[in-house]
């Protein structure tokens, strides 16, 4: 009960920040739209938050190494707060800019330090399952706040950003009093500084961060253009995509929280993210036969509940390899993260442009890659006596 204490509250806050975040997903173009944006000046507002993601991530993660996961923790939170109400009194396209860049860049401590976090206070063996936990928390949250961002947008567009700030710096306040520090001060690293990051990225570790790019990849192609194929294919319109984005995460929740545990002690992390990457392969291959809502929803789920348990299978794999360095390990798998994410779009919007199905079929063929690289990542560290 000790242990599960800190991690249920970890699982409250990446609820609530997620829950934050999400707020702001449906409102931000229409408000970019209202100070004058144009649509490739929303795609850069959207890349750039990204772009500070991929380049803050692991600096916050050896910092977190080196001071504790609790300050850190709280400045990503607090970060984002100030993102949300910056956004909240926005009158121009610079302001815009301005609340993105800093949320982007200070919000980049929040994930790898909870993953690293989530690493302190669980043992090796129960380390897929906090990681799932944490995933289900995230995308319950992200279901969540879409729903009451569309909802207030209705009052007025500036009113969801506000409200997602008053949460977010509800959030930092729960953490600074209920959440302890999971690092004793006798045991906090020095840190892990470039040297670090250049030795994790000649590890076998290289494989497994590279697969974690190549599924973010995949799905933020999916992402960045479904809307379009469903509407293609089924006439599809936004109400109805919002039901069945809803449906893939609750389905990919579920199985995060309830059953990846279970089945990474059965079977282990890498057999289970090997079936992650097959459950994918078989959803691109299923979404290229959508012709309704129901099998959109269906085939969409199927995609969701393989992709959904990768990243806590690669974070467990990874923290149980850089013992001590946690924090760093996890700021490093969230830049490649978000290099999928700064990508993904652009090339499945390239391929869907030359044909409708191509960014599924290259989906396939990422998941074929990661397949592949885990095997390379397996056998290096089966040589190396890295694996138990």
């Amino acid at each position: 009960m000790e242990r599960r204490r800190p991690l249920l509250l970890l699982s409250m806050v990446m609820f609530f920040v997620m829950s934050g975040f999400g707020i702001i997903i449906p409102v931000l173009p229409f408000l970019a739209e209202e100070v004058g944006a144009t649509p490739f000046e929303l795609g850069l507002l959207m890349a750039v938050y990204s772009l500070m993601q991929l380049l803050f991530s692991p600096m916050w993660g050896q910092l977190s190494d080196r001071y504790g996961r609790k300050p850190v923790l709280l400045i990503g939170i607090t970060g984002l707060s100030l993102s949300f109400f910056l956004f909240s009194i926005a009158q121009t396209l610079m302001m815009l800019f301005a609340a993105r860049v800093l949320g982007g860049a200070l919000s980049a401590a929040a994930m790898p330090t909870v993953m690293a976090y989530a690493a302190d206070v669980t043992p090796p063996d129960e380390r897929g399952k906090a990681m799932g936990a944490i995933g289900a928390a995230t995308g319950l949250g992200f279901i969540c706040g879409p729903a009451i961002g569309g909802m207030f947008s209705q009052t007025n567009l500036h009113l969801p950003f506000a409200i997602a700030g008053a949460l977010s710096a509800a959030t930092a306040l729960f953490v600074w009093l209920a959440l302890p520090e999971s690092m004793r001060p006798s045991t906090a690293s020095q840190p892990a500084g470039r040297q670090r990051s250049r030795e994790m990225m000649k590890s076998p570790l290289l494989y497994l961060y590279l697969l974690q790019w190549t599924a973010t990849l995949a799905l933020a192609g999916l992402e960045a253009t479904f809307a379009y194929f469903a509407d293609r294919r089924a006439g599809l319109g936004s109400v109805e995509l919002g039901y069945i984005f809803m449906i893939m995460g609750i389905a990919s929740a579920f199985v995060q929280g309830a059953l990846l545990g279970r089945l990474i002690k059965r079977f282990g992390e890498g057999r289970v993210l090997q079936g992650g990457l097959a459950v994918s392969t078989l959803g691109f291959a299923s979404i290229l036969l959508v012709h309704d809502f129901w099998t959109a929803a269906l085939f969409l789920s199927i995609f969701g509940v393989g992709n959904g348990v990768i990243r806590p299978c690669v974070s467990s794999l990874i923290t149980k390899q850089a013992a001590g360095r946690q924090g760093s390990a996890a700021g490093l798998l969230s830049s490649f993260d978000s290099l999928g994410r700064i990508i993904g779009p652009v090339v499945g919007g390239g391929l869907f442009s030359y044909m409708a199905g191509l960014p599924y079929l290259f989906g396939i063929v990422l998941c074929l890659v990661g397949a592949g690289l885990y095997r390379l990542f397996a056998a290096r560290s089966e040589a190396g006596r890295l694996l138990p």
